[in-house]
């Protein structure tokens, strides 16, 4: 509670800032500086939300029981809190070149904040409906911040005509599972009466799983990604393809480990996952192989990283809830590591990569690690959250089959991944650079690697607090 009150009063307070713009047209001087502090002030506020908790000694409820905070929402409010602080540290320099209005850009990303933690901590479908639009609405308008790119105006209009048609979606979804139970209170729907039976309800779960396909790209709701991913101006794309993605996901493991599992549903909308999980990774992966940007290549790629997120909903067991932090973190760091890397090169190509160890080995050594841990190559924080997601999914019966494909489609992966490294460190070229890589850029990205190596070591350091 806490923390939704001050990432909705931070949010104000950026938006008040760019009054102060005056000539610079809203790029106020050490704006980023600002922002991370505001971001430590917000990770205090989540700590205070533990506290609270663990004082509780259980769930807390706000607002009529319409949100229950416990110690695994707090937690991980809190380490995507610090996911976000490590985006605004890696990409401050570049957030504010994409336009004039950087105070404003801020402030979407504090009511994307917002959005996140009511998605974590939703008791009741109006909180998941709200969630979702504060999550949503701050990425369709980040996506056609450049103004000068028509690619990013194309990119927020696709994205906003399809999110709004998904948004209807679900609403329909929460329509008919109100008509079923006659509340929007998780606590009280019941799959077990009849009313969880009838084809009514059926239809609410399943218009819901494509509205929450939609937001995390899951096949084959995925037809809007690689274009707005595309089309977005590279520093926010790094954060929509990661807490924008990584959000709904929480929603979506709540909805059905939490209501859901075990009721006359089960067997029902596990093949229907199932199924959307296989097909994720099959197009993600496959797609992936055949882009010659970078860019586009990661944005299939993050595809493919929302197949392998699924078999946390998949598998109704501790170990799926401990994975999917895990692996949130994980695909986070890597992902904006990897896009902190890509806003320094001219050429996004894999040929503009060419050359880049000798030009810049630290860079290089950077994007190596990064891409290693987006495949799942051990004593990275990737292969732990593989490790993870692979392990919950062996604890569910009749689950082997998607288990072997998944392995399957992570070496595929691997094959696109260390292209760049290969282009990075055995051909020839000259690779260009934009802009200088700066030493507060590697501490940065050093930090970020330093993360990555020790979650891949002892993910327990960020599952100690569960």
């Amino acid at each position: 509670m806490y923390a939704l009150i001050a990432s909705a009063a931070c949010a104000i307070i950026m938006m008040f800032t760019a009054a102060l713009g005056g000539s610079e047209g809203g790029k106020v001087k050490g704006i980023g500086s600002f922002a991370v502090v505001l971001l430590a002030l917000l990770l205090g506020a989540n700590v205070a939300d533990l506290l609270a908790v663990q004082q509780a000694g259980g769930n807390v409820f706000y607002f009529n029981n319409m949100l229950r905070l416990d110690a695994y929402v707090v937690w991980t409010n809190l380490l995507l809190t610090a996911c976000v602080l490590v985006y605004v540290l890696l990409m401050g320099r570049n957030i504010r070149q994409v336009g004039h209005h950087v105070p404003e850009y801020y402030g979407l990303i504090f009511i994307m904040l917002a959005g996140l933690y009511l998605l974590t901590g939703y008791n009741s479908l109006l909180i998941l409906f709200l969630g979702i639009e504060l999550v949503s609405i701050p990425q369709y308008i980040l996506a056609g911040s450049d103004k000068a790119n028509l690619k990013s105006s194309e990119a927020s209009l696709k994205y906003f005509l399809l999110g709004a048609f998904s948004t209807g979606i679900l609403l329909m979804g929460i329509a008919l599972l109100f008509g079923s139970f006659n509340t929007l209170n998780l606590q009280l729907i019941d799959f077990n009466t009849n009313a969880g039976s009838s084809y009514m309800t059926l239809a609410g779960v399943l218009l819901i799983i494509v509205a929450l396909g939609f937001k995390v790209s899951a096949a084959p709701m995925h037809i809007w990604t690689a274009d707005v991913y595309d089309g977005a101006p590279t520093p926010f794309t790094a954060l929509l393809s990661t807490i924008g993605k990584v959000a709904p996901f929480f929603a979506f493991l709540r909805l059905f480990h939490g209501t859901i599992t075990g009721g006359s549903l089960n067997g029902q909308w596990l093949l229907v996952l199932s199924i959307v999980a296989a097909a994720t990774l099959l197009i993600g992966n496959i797609t992936a192989v055949f882009q010659q940007s970078v860019k586009r290549m990661l944005a299939y790629s993050s595809i493919a990283q929302a197949g392998f997120m699924l078999f946390a909903v998949l598998a109704t067991n501790e170990t799926a809830n401990a994975g999917l932090i895990v692996y949130a973190v994980a695909y986070t760091l890597a992902s904006v590591g990897m896009f902190s890397v890509l806003m320094k090169m001219e050429d996004y190509t894999y040929d503009g990569f060419n050359g880049l160890a000798r030009k810049e080995p630290l860079l290089a050594f950077f994007a190596s690690v990064f891409l290693l841990s987006l495949a799942g190559i051990p004593l990275t924080a990737g292969f732990m959250a593989k490790f993870y997601m692979i392990s919950a999914l062996l604890q569910q019966p009749g689950m082997m089959w998607l288990v072997v494909f998944g392995l399957l489609m992570a070496a595929v992966s691997s094959y696109y991944y260390f292209r760049v490294i290969m282009a990075m460190y055995f051909k020839s070229g000259e690779a260009t650079l934009q802009a200088p890589v700066e030493q507060g850029d590697k501490w940065a990205m050093g930090l970020t690697v330093a993360f990555i190596v020790v979650i891949g070591a002892a993910p327990q350091v960020i599952l100690w607090w569960l």
